[in-house]
């Protein structure tokens, strides 16, 4: 069997990867892109693309609904075949268009699962592949929960993928995927139900704000199963049976799709130990950067690499350009987050930036934390909106904002002035000098800082 030689190898084809294969190439470096899935990478065929165009057609519900009797009278509904229809064309030819663009740049692509047989060469199938150097980019995937019955378990790509919504269904796990999924599958009229193992779900984000979307998401209909674990799932005819565990009770939902939320780990199938690559629980090992701490010829970006930065799509793709240079121009780059704010797409949505209140006690500073329920205020009174709330983290030493955080259908645009804020340490007085355009969501932000 020949073996095929490569200057880099890249192990997956979305954010994480793409920057750097691109760079390499430009650079005149012969490149490998492997995949074993469709190429073009989760964010843009499995996860927030997708998902937004699904979210948006959950907020024309839910703004025709908010306005019911102020002034439009008729009502909306979600047609769930039509709407996934529309979002195929955001899917659709992603990646062929993604394939056809890399040979275009000059990479070679593999379609199949990469297995590492010793530290420089992987197994593609029946295709050997040596690389001066390798980048493991392959993103992350569902946590294993360890429970009987786990097999009829579907995870979010397959829930975006789905001909017909089912009438009952129930997501495990309280984080993104399962509220985000729950607000859509809520307004398109399907019963739905969220299990939790903890008294306090989407745990990254302000407590009383979640509160608020918890509140709001019971009086929509979805039902919030707290504290509770998922101790196994049972088949029944066409149907399932839920059983948890709630303390010393057992409980039981029938559904007809149970949907994996619980999680997700780096997606590191690949016989990292014949390739000499240590991994911890968050990824890749890796030091400053990004560059395996055990084999000096693999580096790891996104979701994949333990770096200590969130998994999201702006972070692969930022982790593509240092890898890029630290190949191009020999470790000149290191790994320096900036502030990064993170959104949940429910409805409302949930938004933060920076300091959380519970890091208060830890800080050398004095922190003023100013909260404010703000459903009265003109941009959300004229929309009827059920909620709407910030909570600012605010260091008087040196008169900056260090936290924000926000619920409303605002909040997803709202948080990125907040973020520049505070990246920037722009400090209040300043901000307070800004003339936003009237009447908008941030035309506020100078209520409330004052």
């Amino acid at each position: 069997m020949k073996l095929k030689t490569y200057d880099l190898i890249v192990i997956g084809s979305g954010s994480a990867g793409s920057v750097a294969a691109r760079k390499c190439t430009e650079a005149g470096w012969r490149v490998a892109m492997i995949d074993h899935k469709p190429f073009g990478g989760t964010c843009a065929l499995r996860g927030c693309d997708p998902k937004k165009v699904l979210a948006g057609a959950a907020e024309l519900i839910d703004w025709n609904r908010r306005m019911q009797d102020k002034g439009v009278p008729n009502s909306a509904s979600m047609k769930w075949e039509d709407l996934m229809r529309f979002k195929r064309t955001f899917t659709e030819g992603v990646s062929e268009n993604k394939e056809s663009m890399l040979h275009d740049q000059g990479i070679d692509t593999y379609h199949g699962k990469a297995i590492f047989q010793n530290e420089k060469t992987l197994r593609v199938d029946d295709e050997v592949l040596e690389g001066t150097y390798i980048l493991i980019a392959t993103g992350a995937e569902p946590a294993a929960l360890g429970i009987e019955g786990e097999e009829h378990l579907i995870d979010s790509e397959a829930f975006l993928d789905l001909q017909a919504l089912p009438k009952r269904i129930v997501f495990v796990g309280g984080g993104f995927i399962s509220f985000e999924f729950a607000h859509i599958a809520a307004r398109a009229g399907a019963e739905v139900h969220i299990i939790h193992k903890d008294e306090q779900p989407l745990g990254a984000f302000d407590h009383d704000l979640v509160d608020l979307l918890l509140k709001h998401s019971e009086k929509l209909g979805i039902q919030l199963h707290l504290n509770a674990r998922l101790h196994a799932i049972e088949q029944m005819d066409n149907a399932y049976q839920v059983m948890l565990d709630q303390g010393e009770e057992q409980t039981s939902i029938e559904a007809d799709m149970v949907v994996h939320g619980a999680g997700r780990i780096p997606a590191l199938d690949m016989a990292l130990e014949k390739g000499q690559v240590e991994r911890d629980k968050q990824g890749v090992k890796v030091n400053e950067y990004l560059q395996s701490v055990s084999n000096p010829h693999v580096y790891a970006a996104g979701d994949a690499a333990s770096s200590g930065g969130l998994p999201l799509t702006p972070v692969a793709s930022m982790d593509s350009h240092i890898v890029a240079a630290n190949l191009l121009e020999a470790q000149s780059k290191t790994v320096d987050y900036p502030v990064i704010p993170t959104v949940v797409f429910t409805i409302p949505k949930i938004a933060a930036v920076g300091m959380r209140e519970e890091d208060i006690p830890a800080s050398s500073n004095t922190i003023e934390v100013k909260y404010e329920e703000t459903t009265d205020w003109f941009t959300y009174k004229r929309t009827n909106e059920g909620i709407a709330a910030y909570k600012l983290l605010i260091d008087r030493s040196s008169d900056c904002i260090v936290g924000a955080h926000l619920i409303s259908n605002e909040a997803d645009e709202l948080i990125n002035h907040f973020a520049t804020a505070i990246q920037f340490q722009i400090p209040i007085t300043d901000l307070k000098k800004m003339l936003y355009a009237y009447p908008t969501a941030a035309s506020d932000i100078g209520h409330m800082l004052s």
